[in-house]
């Protein structure tokens, strides 16, 4: 069922409700200013300094400060966030939590992630910590992805076209028209990319269609979305640390009766058609309401190992929520009341697979899955130095599963236990630019379908609900004439009943609940503008560096005669550094340098192998000029400057040690964009 939640939680305050903006932001999307960056996050527009929680935002300058290609070096320069690629186009985010789940992407929300793409985003937003009083089950944060538009008080029109190519067969294109009025925009992109991959059976190919529009009035908006991918990837597989030493670039190998990748033509096919309409009525008198409905349905195609499976996925949404607020000299106050409905309904079959086809059936099921939650916020501000906010959900989750193929099956009810999530946070301003905050949330975060029903082949009836307390303080804000911008946070995190990975000996996964973890941890951000607006040869200069401290545990877990109790938590790497320097000069020249260095991390609940630390190089430079409302970009990059040797994504406790996952080799790309 949380496959469907990417749809709804992701793309629907991100595409649908964060559409709208007016040309005055323009200059906050592209600015590295924190101070101009106004978050959506609980739907609070206001100041990055001013909201009682741990937001990071990434704007569009920042994610261009990379290839364009991939989301994941953009979201890793978040403290707390560990993006993983297993193998291009396969991926897995972690927000403040392991990667002991995530299936298919998200920890706690089962993402088909590739379905995004930078060239259609203008920003992202990422709240740290358990959400559930406002965005539903979840135990780690949500992410919040922006495609903005822009409205103008004459009709106008802007195209966008751009080509990158790169090693490893890379070649990305992209084309977008955008047309607006005072009442009316709308925006259509296309964007097509392929890969040969570095490893053996490895390549990509992706292409998405994109439309979305607002109209407007002075009372009232209608938002709509859709969008149509297409996309196939290899998958590799896992090799063991032997295997990586000799020849890095090998796929899963045959073992005994069973083939490898290459003889079984693993891959992935996924086929999506979404749309969504978003409405906002302004109701006068203080009020406000704000609907939203959705449907998509998904073609999911995936020759394995040791099957071949075809799914159907059809999914629903819907949700409201009434705004009540008003505001004095001293103080303002802000009431939201709201419930989302999300629905289900999977086929999925599995074959043998000969050779990558379809053999003899192996069985079919049928799931219906149900999600709704009902929500309620209060946030109150004193005089602009205090802030106060209270929320409160309510979820309930169940299934109906029937193997079709066992004559005269039932449907089987599971039935997740309503669970109420609250949320306390206050803020305290300090100074103008300071501000200090400290919250208690709890997070629950329900088995997701791909975990009722893994890879495996079997149905886990009895796995049961993640949950836990988190408690948390940070202080951020900005010094030296606001040059200088910093976030702080520590958090304790005690998660019970955790939902951890397991794989069989033919390698397909499947989940069990194991104790619990303390998940305790420190973050830290900033930046400091050295050179900001010049007028001379270099025109802007910026450092920055984060930093995550995650010393996570496990907290009384027994596998058999096995107790793991205090090990490291499976997939976590204790310290994550990163750092950078990005220059523009006033004639249009550009650089920026960043490194990552990850240290070591525990590829098994036993702590008996590990990952080894690695360091990232990446530089990108080029030339980008801008007149009378045209812009030309062309750019040249160097990924894995080192030349590493490294996994960035690894196949936690992977039968046969297949753990690693080997990223490419030094490479490099280069591209042009134009906009008119």
């Amino acid at each position: 069922m949380r496959l469907v939640f990417f749809i709804y939680h992701f793309f629907l305050p991100a595409l649908l409700f964060s559409q709208k903006a007016n040309n005055s932001q323009l200059h906050s999307v592209n600015d590295s200013s924190l101070q101009e960056v106004v978050v959506n996050a609980f739907y609070s527009r206001q100041h990055w300094k001013t909201l009682p929680a741990a937001v990071a935002v990434i704007t569009s300058k920042e994610m261009n400060r990379y290839a364009g290609t991939s989301l994941v070096p953009a979201l890793n320069t978040v403290p707390g966030i560990r993006m993983e690629e297993r193998s291009p186009a396969s991926y897995r985010l972690s927000i403040r939590g392991s990667l002991l789940r995530s299936p298919f992407g998200v920890r706690n929300v089962n993402a088909y992630l590739n379905m995004v793409d930078m060239s259609q985003l203008s920003g992202a937003e990422i709240i740290k910590g358990p959400v559930a009083s406002m965005y539903g089950a979840g135990t780690g944060g949500a992410l919040l992805l922006k495609s903005d538009q822009y409205f103008s008080t004459t009709p106008q029109n802007h195209f966008t076209a751009g080509i990158t190519g790169g090693s490893f067969g890379l070649f990305q294109q992209q084309a977008g028209w955008q047309y607006s009025t005072k009442n009316f925009a709308s925006s259509v992109q296309q964007m097509h990319q392929q890969s040969d991959g570095y490893r053996e059976q490895s390549g990509t190919r992706k292409d998405i269609f994109k439309w979305q529009g607002s109209w407007q009035n002075a009372k009232q908006e209608f938002r709509f979305l859709v969008f149509y991918a297409d996309i196939f990837y290899q998958t590799p597989g896992g090799i063991t640390l032997a295997q990586m030493q000799t020849n890095p670039k090998l796929s899963r190998q045959p073992a005994g009766a069973l083939p490898g990748a290459v003889q079984q033509k693993s891959a992935v096919y996924n086929k999506t058609i979404f749309g969504g309409l978003h409405h906002e009525l302004d109701l006068g008198n203080h009020f406000s309401v704000k609907s939203f409905i959705t449907g998509n349905h998904t073609s999911f195609t995936n020759p394995f190992i040791t099957n071949y499976e075809k799914r159907g996925e059809a999914n629903a949404g819907a949700g409201s929520n009434l705004v009540y607020q008003t505001s004095t000299a001293h103080a303002s106050f802000q009431w939201m009341n709201g419930a989302e409905w999300l629905y289900n309904h999977s086929l999925i079959n599995d074959f043998g697979n000969r050779s990558g086809n379809a053999d003899t059936v192996q069985f079919k099921d049928e799931v219906h899955a149900v999600q709704w939650f009902a929500f309620s916020q209060v946030k109150y501000m004193i005089d602009d130095i205090w802030s106060f906010t209270a929320g409160l959900s309510l979820n309930n989750q169940s299934y109906r599963y029937k193997r079709l193929t066992d004559p005269g099956s039932l449907f089987v009810t599971r039935n997740i236990n309503s669970v109420f999530t609250p949320r306390l946070a206050v803020l305290y301003r300090l100074t103008k630019n300071i501000s200090l905050y400290a919250i208690a949330a709890k997070g629950f975060s329900p088995p997701a379908l791909a975990e009722l029903r893994p890879s495996d082949g079997n149905y886990y009836a009895n796995l049961e609900a993640e949950y836990g307390w988190n408690y948390e303080t940070g202080i951020k804000g900005e010094l030296l004439d606001q040059r200088l911008q910093f976030d702080v946070a520590a958090y304790f995190f005690k998660l019970k009943n955790a939902i951890v990975r397991r794989n069989n000996t033919a390698g397909a996964e499947y989940f069990v609940n194991a104790g619990g973890t303390r998940q305790n941890g420190v973050e830290a951000l900033i930046r400091y503008q050295l050179v900001q607006k010049s007028k001379g040869f270099i025109s802007g200069l910026t450092a920055w560096s984060s930093y995550s401290y995650q010393p996570y545990r496990f907290d009384d877990y027994r596998q058999i005669s096995n107790n793991y109790s205090g090990n490291e938590l499976t997939g976590v790497p204790r310290n994550i550094w990163l750092g950078g320097v990005d220059m523009e000069t006033s004639k249009g020249l550009y650089m920026n340098v960043s490194l990552n260095c990850t240290s070591k991390l525990p590829l098994t609940d036993a702590n008996d192998a590990y990952a080894a630390a690695y360091q990232l190089l990446q530089l990108k430079t080029g030339y980008r000029c801008k007149q009378k409302g045209k812009q030309f970009d062309i750019f040249f990059g160097i990924d894995n400057l080192l030349n590493q040797t490294y996994s960035l994504g690894n196949d936690i406790n992977a039968a046969g040690k297949r753990y690693y996952n080997p990223a490419g080799t030094i490479n490099v790309y280069t591209g042009v964009l134009y906009r008119f």
